[in-house]
């Protein structure tokens, strides 16, 4: 086999192991539409609290993977961020019948703008007052 006709055979084998990946299944079955429900945690808070702070510089979207009733209208929403010297969070809750829905930011508290920080891992926790008593509603992240 000449060289020219081995690396033909090798796109070839190529070709017909990577064409399935490419190829429409024809399903045409709709993949179900992620949801940002979170579970609730039955267990203590593990993360650091977290207090509010309405005045971070650049904030951007911070998802959380859990939150706990903490009271009748409190709950906690647990989330990892950075370190607590130069990262802050901050939270809009919007709320209905049905749902309570939590937009949670992180970004740099204005004091810290400019600060040397460290790169590390923090689990944090951020009590949040509703308006009105949870119940049944569910808890959705805005993220």
């Amino acid at each position: 086999m000449t060289p020219l006709s081995r690396r033909f055979a090798l796109v070839a084998s190529l070709a017909v192991l990577f064409a399935p990946a490419c190829a429409s299944s024809g399903d045409s079955t709709p993949t179900p539409a992620p949801t940002n429900t979170r579970p609730e945690s039955t267990g203590p808070g593990v993360g650091r609290p977290f207090t509010a702070d309405p005045n971070l510089v650049d904030p951007r979207p911070l998802p959380f993977p859990a939150w706990r009733r903490v009271g009748d209208a409190t709950i906690a929403v647990d989330f990892q961020t950075g370190n607590p010297q130069c990262n802050g969070v901050d939270a809009t809750v919007t709320e209905t019948a049905d749902t309570v829905t939590v937009a949670l930011r992180a970004g740099t508290p204005a004091d810290a703008v400019g600060r040397m920080c460290t790169m590390e891992a923090v689990l944090g926790t951020l009590e949040i007052t509703l308006d009105a008593p949870l119940g049944s509603r569910q808890v959705l992240d805005a993220a």
